[in-house]
């Protein structure tokens, strides 16, 4: 008896144990494994991603630039899905049959397990009624978004746009996912993460069609998205529109600065495009006709294109001959219809003797020729290799040669040839002189420059010596100030005291110079005609300008392609523009060249090349 107790009391001790075992095995996949209750709480409960509407930017007086618009996305998790109605889907969403099963077959390439975007950019008068009959269809559900609108049809390269995100965004940034948006260009890119705000999470509960039935544990889960910050930028968005206009029908660039702040005024790339051509659905379509159009809108001149300087470089070369000693402003040089060396000429169109202020006036390229020479001859500098690295060092804290470190994302660096590239295809072991490297003197050669910084050059002038690095964004919403370098002056390595006589010449020019035609009454204009040689065709026309002469309000560069001389297109352009931001209008007497401006087509001579 006793013996059958035992066995009896072991069998009941081990069925015990075996159930606190099996119910603690339940309590642990139940509730302390989470991937377990995870794929529990799955099947009635649903994660919709909320995306943060982008924050809104603005002009420099307020003026609501880019704004947001609803639009809705329809998503799928593939192993929720059971039989549909393909081709009905289809119609709600306005897609071929073709195109829903590739996309769906996307999708369960991805994860059969995690959502998908099947159907981008539903428009709001379609959602309403797919939002009544998407219970027939498990799987599927509708993810909200916000697309981009911009309030008018310009300033495309400065504001930029929204795009899909690409592979190596997803690699590089953790917050996106395939699927999402981000800034491509301009503002857009530049501030993507002050604009992009944070993504939030709802949690739903779903009943066995897959229905929402409201909010899972009283929203407790929930993370609401954080909006994104709103920005005020530096553009003046009536000035930018005049700007435009101007440039209708030409090929080319303005850019526009305050000098006291270094902030963007105008940024005109032209020819441009309506910057609501890349929101929504029927973004790929005219994305790629712009990309086919020979005019080529989507590059941005403004920053990207790199043209030689022409004669506006030869304030810089005076200032540096002034700071060196080797001139003062009152030393002449001859021009006889050119610079003459035994059989080179570098020809001109004088037949007299100027001073500095004269040979700004009157664009001499003579008196810069001797200039340079002068420059890179200079004893103290031990030959003339060692008198160009010098001159180099003074033209790079102009601002050229290097980027200027803006809050632009594609902005180049331009071209200013180092001492090795001439030693290696120039002077090849020969002994170096000026004269082979003679045209850099008058902006021409190798030299290259990007608008933005003859625009710079321009504030630089107009300041005396220095400059604040251009930026487009004046302030961010919560934020107290900009980022600090776009507060730091930037000092050339000529002293203050050079420039009044290089400015008396710049004004000189306006009045009663190559530039005279586009005096401005009442306006004390300061600028310098320029011509770009064009290997390609017509040389093209430039204009660097600021004003008034004292504390200068604006500073600018125009480039006209195929617009000839600096006198002809880009000063009155420039005048143009000067007068409507200082003025607010243009004089009377002054309508004539505004209605030349706008009427002026130069498109047709560009294509016929």
């Amino acid at each position: 008896m006793d013996t059958l107790s035992r066995r009896r009391n072991i069998i009941l001790g081990i069925i015990f144990l075996t159930g606190i075992i099996f119910v603690a095995s339940l309590f642990r996949l139940q509730v302390l494994t989470p991937s377990y209750k995870k794929f529990a709480t799955d099947n009635v409960v649903r994660k919709i991603t909320q995306y943060p509407a982008r924050g809104l930017i603005y002009d420099r007086n307020g003026t609501l630039l880019v704004h947001n618009k609803a639009a809705y996305d329809l998503v799928v998790t593939p192993r929720e899905t059971g039989v549909f109605d393909t081709l009905s889907l289809c119609r709600m969403v306005n897609i071929t049959k073709e195109e829903f099963l590739q996309k769906f077959r996307e999708a369960k390439a991805y994860s059969s397990y995690k959502p998908s975007v099947i159907v981008k950019q539903i428009p709001p008068e379609k959602y309403a009624f797919l939002q009544e009959q998407l219970y027939k269809y498990n799987g599927f559900y509708i993810q909200t978004r916000t697309l981009r609108e911009y309030t008018n049809n310009t300033a495309a390269h400065a504001l930029g746009y929204v795009g899909e995100v690409t592979a190596d965004d997803i690699a590089a940034d953790t917050y996106y996912k395939s699927g999402d948006y981000t800034g491509i260009n301009g503002i857009e890119k530049s501030y993507e993460p002050v604009l992009r705000g944070v993504k939030g999470e709802k949690y739903y509960m779903v009943d066995v069609h897959n229905r929402l039935m409201g909010s899972y544990a009283d929203g407790k889960m929930d993370i609401p998205a954080q909006v994104g910050k709103n920005i005020t930028s530096t553009i003046d968005m009536e000035l930018q529109e005049y700007a435009e206009k101007l440039m209708q029908n030409k090929i080319g660039s303005i850019v526009a600065i305050e000098p006291s702040t270094g902030e963007v005024l105008l940024l005109v790339s032209a020819p441009s495009y309506d910057p609501n051509l890349l929101v929504g659905r029927e973004r790929g379509a005219n994305f790629s006709g712009l990309i086919a159009d020979s005019l080529n809108p989507i590059f941005n001149r403004a920053l990207m294109a790199q043209y030689p300087p022409g004669s506006t470089f030869k304030m810089a070369n005076a200032l540096i001959a002034l700071q060196e000693g080797v001139i003062t402003p009152f030393t002449q040089f001859t021009c006889s219809m050119g610079y003459h060396v035994g059989n080179f000429t570098l020809r001109c169109h004088h037949e007299q003797a100027f001073t500095l202020v004269g040979s700004i006036a009157q664009s001499c390229n003579t008196y810069y020729c001797y200039v340079f020479r002068y420059i890179l001859e200079k004893p103290e500098f031990g030959g003339v290799r060692n008198g160009y690295d010098k001159w180099r060092e003074y033209i790079e804290s102009f601002g050229f040669g290097n980027r200027l470190g803006t809050d632009f994302v594609n902005e180049l660096k331009g071209l200013v040839p180092t001492s090795d590239y001439y030693e290696q295809n120039v002077f090849k072991g020969s002994r170096w002189r000026a004269l082979p490297i003679i045209s850099l003197s008058i902006g021409q050669g190798e030299l290259s420059v990007t608008p933005l910084q003859i625009a710079n050059y321009a504030a630089l002038l107009g300041n005396r010596g220095y400059y604040y690095i251009p930026h487009i964004v004046k302030n961010i919403e919560g934020e107290t100030s900009i980022d600090p370098r776009f507060s730091e002056k930037r000092y050339s390595k000529v002293d203050a005291f050079y420039f009044e006589d290089v400015v008396a010449g710049m004004f000189s020019a306006c009045e009663n110079g190559t530039a005279a035609m586009s005096k401005i009454p009442g306006i004390e204009m300061c600028g310098k005609t320029g011509t770009a040689q064009n290997p390609h065709g017509a040389a093209h026309s430039v204009f660097m300008a600021f004003a008034p002469k004292v504390n200068p309000k604006i500073a600018l560069s125009v480039y006209v392609e195929n617009g000839m001389e600096g006198a002809k297109y880009a000063a009155p352009i420039a005048s143009l523009i000067i007068e409507k931001y200082l003025n607010d209008s243009i004089c009377s007497s002054r309508k004539w060249l505004e209605s030349s401006m706008l009427n002026t087509n130069l498109i047709n001579q560009y294509q016929t090349q």
